[in-house]
C-alpha cells in the first residue's frame, strides 16, 4: 500500500505487545552516533559531569516524540499530515529540513559503522569499501524484506545490544574507574565545552526531525496488522523505545567515564582509528574476553541506526511529497528507491572526502540538527494544539506544559551557542 495513505482499522486484535514496532525501530534509530560516539566522548571528556545533559534533553525533548506517537494513534494520519493542516509552509520548511539533514546524517552514520566493521570482520578492505558494502546490505535488506524484515530485525538487534551494552557496564563498574585522584576535569562552560555540550544534545536522543519517523513507520505497522493501534499500545510502545534510548546513553557515557576519563587519550578523527581506539580502551581496561562483547555491541549500536535511517528518510521524505502534492500518489514505490539510491550516493560522496574527519563532521552535523530543533519543537505543538485530536486523546496540561519547557530549552541553548561562537560574549 501507498505510504502516506490513512491507517484503516481492520479486524486483528490489538495488544501492548502486538504494538511494539515503531518504538523499538525509532530507538534503533536513535542508539547510534549519539550514543557510541557523543555519550561515549561526554564521559571520556568530563567523567560523569554532564549526565544532567543526557537526561535533561531526553526530557526536555520527550513531548515532541510523544506527540508524533499520539497524534498518529489518535487521527491515523501520519506526523506529515498533521504539519500540513497547520500549513502548506510548515510541511515544505519541514520537508526542506530534512532533505537537507538526511544526507550529512547518512554520511556520519556509514562513517562510524564503516570503522565498527572493520574490528569485526577480518577482511583487509578500506573504510570506503566498508562504507559501499554496508550501504549496499542495507539496500539489499530492505528490497528483500520491506518494513517486515526491518521490525523482525530491528527487535532482534536492539535485544542484542542491550545485553551486550549491559555486561559491558558492569564490567567496567568493577574494574573501577581509570582517573587519577588529582585528574582535573577541562572546563565545561567556555566556547569548546558549550559546542560539544550542543553537538552531544543535537543527537541525544536524536534530531528532532526524526519524530516523523516512527509516525510512517506506525501507518505500515498498522496497515500490515490490519489494525491500528489505540492510544495505550502507541504509548505504550513509544515508551518502550525511549526509555532504552536513555538507558543505552547512561550507559556508554558511564562506560566513557569509567574507562577512559583521564587516560589522557583524545578521541580520533579518522573513522577505522576511533574504531580501533575505541574497541582498544574498552579491552586494555576490561581485558581480552570482552574484545567480541565490545565490538559486536560497537557494529550493532551503528548498523542498526543506519538501517533504519537508510528507510526513514526516503520513506518520511516520499509521504511528504505525496501529501503536499496527491498526485505524485501514482508514482508508487519509485521515488522511495529513487530517494534511498541518491541518499547513498551522497554520503558515500561525502565519505570518500572527510573520512579522515569524523569528529568534526558528527558535530557540525548534530549541532546543525539542534539548531533546527526549535523550529520543529513549535511545529509538533501547532499539530498537537491544532485541533486535529479527539477530546480523550488530548496531552494532559503537564505535558503541554512541559512542551514549552522544552521549546523555550531549545531556543536558549541555541540562542547561548550562537552567542558564545560569534558574540564578542564568546572571544
Amino acid at each position: 500500500m501507498v505510504v502516506g495513505s490513512r491507517v484503516a482499522l481492520g479486524s486483528k486484535r490489538g495488544g501492548l505487545l502486538a504494538g511494539l514496532g515503531p518504538g523499538i525501530m525509532y530507538a534503533g534509530a536513535a542508539i547510534g552516533v549519539s550514543h557510541l560516539v557523543q555519550s561515549t566522548r561526554a564521559g571520556a571528556g568530563y567523567g560523569f559531569a554532564l549526565v544532567w545533559a543526557v537526561v535533561l534533553v531526553h526530557l526536555f525533548k520527550y513531548p515532541f516524540f510523544e506527540f508524533a506517537h499520539r497524534y498518529t494513534a489518535a487521527t491515523g494520519d501520519n506526523l506529515l499530515v498533521g504539519y500540513k493542516r497547520v500549513g502548506r509552509w510548515a510541511l515544505i520548511a519541514y520537508l526542506l529540513v530534512a532533505l537537507a539533514l538526511s544526507i550529512p546524517t547518512a554520511a556520519v552514520l556509514t562513517i562510524v559503522t564503516a570503522g565498527m566493521a572493520s574490528q569485526l570482520f577480518p577482511v583487509d578492505l578500506s573504510p570506503f569499501v566498508w562504507g559501499v558494502v554496508l550501504l549496499s546490505g542495507c539496500a539489499i535488506l530492505l528490497a528483500s524484506g520491506g518494513y517486515s524484515l526491518l521490525d523482525k530485525l530491528m527487535k532482534l538487534l536492539m535485544a542484542v545490544l542491550a545485553s551486550c551494552t549491559l555486561v559491558a557496564v558492569v564490567a567496567a563498574f568493577s574494574h573501577g574507574r581509570a582517573a587519577p585522584a588529582e585528574f582535573v576535569a577541562p572546563r565545561l562552560w567556555d566556547v569548546a565545552g558549550v559546542s560539544f555540550l550542543i553537538a552531544l544534545m543535537g543527537w541525544m536522543p536524536t534530531p528532532l526531525d526524526a519524530a516523523a519517523f516512527p509516525s510512517v513507520w506506525m501507518e505500515e505497522h498498522s496497515r500490515r496488522r490490519r489494525h491500528r493501534p489505540h492510544l495505550r499500545e502507541a504509548l505504550f510502545d513509544f515508551h518502550v523505545g525511549y526509555v532504552g534510548s536513555l538507558v543505552t546513553a547512561l550507559m556508554f557515557l558511564a562506560l566513557g567515564a569509567l574507562v577512559m576519563f583521564g587516560g589522557g587519550e583524545s578521541i580520533a578523527d579518522r573513522a577505522d582509528t576511533f574504531a580501533a581506539q575505541f574497541v582498544s580502551m574498552y579491552t586494555g581496561a576490561l581485558g581480552e574476553w570482552s574484545r567480541p562483547l565490545v565490538v559486536a555491541a560497537a557494529f550493532i549500536t551503528m548498523f542498526s541506526t543506519t538501517l533504519a535511517v537508510i528507510d526513514a528518510y526516503p520513506r518520511v521524505l516520499c509521504a511528504g511529497v505525496r501529501t503536499a502534492w496527491p498526485r505524485s500518489e501514482r508514482l508508487g514505490r519509485q521515488p522511495y528507491w529513487v530517494v534511498m539510491v541518491v541518499m547513498m550516493v551522497s554520503a558515500l560522496c561525502i565519505f570518500r572526502f572527510w573520512t579522515s574527519h569524523m569528529r568534526p563532521l558528527v558535530d557540525f552535523a548534530a549541532t546543525v540538527a539542534f539548531l533546527s530543533a526549535p523550529l520543529f519543537a513549535y511545529l509538533n505543538v501547532r499539530v498537537i494544539r491544532s485541533g486535529g485530536l479527539p477530546r480523550e486523546a488530548s496531552p494532559p496540561k503537564w505535558l503541554i506544559w512541559l512542551s514549552w519547557s522544552g521549546l523555550a530549552f531549545l531556543t536558549g541553548f541555541s540562542i547561548l551557542y550562537l552567542l558564545m561562537r560569534w558574540s564578542p560574549i564568546g572571544s
